[in-house]
């Protein structure tokens, strides 16, 4: 059994109904509390407004697919992990998912094992304090403060997901190190990777986009080939 305090409350957003009951079954016996949303509208109505821990969002559902919900709550400031949930094999439309806020995802069919492991990896990720007070770095025309969460590019302040600032984080406290994504899955990310995922090359892509100052030719998160990531300051 999974480490889940009973107030750990999931928004689970599914239109079928045979997997809402067997995924609310699940994670009710592993502790969780469990509210359901069966389409779109209601799933962004319920986040807005509801203390969730985390939501795990289908692509597939009426009224308003995975996407737009997850684009809407984060616009709207909602910055509960998002996990999404989709039967699309190709990688373009997790790269979308994740381009538009969501921390993780798992394509269907998945086991029920590693749903919990990246639910678990979620919660736990949350639970940990991003940063210790008074903590701040430089690097080209960057300046990062991760006690006030805030990260500059020539005094413009730039806007970055809690995920990006951890990645960053982590980066800056391993610069000049060689990080593998197997090695940042777990430290950022919260869980141990059996196997290379895009998951952590979108987010590095989209951490580049916004401190390079030329994306395409990165100066301070760069590629070792074959390797992983290394951070330059």
């Amino acid at each position: 059994m999974t480490e889940a305090a009973p107030s750990r409350r999931i928004l689970l957003v599914e239109d079928e109904p045979s997997l809402v009951l067997t995924l609310t079954d699940r994670l009710v016996s592993e502790g969780y509390r469990v509210e359901t949303a069966g389409d779109g509208e209601a799933a962004v109505a319920l986040g807005e407004a509801g203390a969730f821990d985390l939501i795990v969002l289908d692509v597939m559902l009426p009224r308003k697919n995975g996407f737009d919900v997850c684009r809407d709550l984060r616009q709207r400031g909602v910055d509960v992990p998002i996990l999404m949930l989709t039967a699309r094999t190709q990688v373009v439309d997790r790269v979308v998912g994740l381009k538009l806020g969501a921390d993780d995802y798992l394509t269907k069919p998945f086991e029920m094992i590693e749903l919990l492991a990246r639910i678990e990896a979620l919660l736990r990720r949350g639970r940990t304090p991003l940063a210790t007070p008074a903590e701040t770095y430089a690097f080209g025309a960057v300046q990062v403060d991760f006690r006030r969460a805030e990260v500059r590019r020539d005094g413009q302040l730039l806007s970055l997901s809690a995920l990006e600032l951890r990645l960053l984080r982590h980066f800056i406290e391993n610069r000049g190190l060689v990080l593998s994504r197997e090695e940042l899955l777990d430290r950022v990310w919260g869980y141990d990777a059996t196997a290379v995922t895009r998951t952590v090359d979108v987010h590095v892509a989209s951490l580049r986009q916004k401190i390079e100052p030329n994306p395409s030719r990165p100066q301070h998160v760069v590629t070792v080939h074959r390797l992983g990531y290394k951070f330059v300051s």
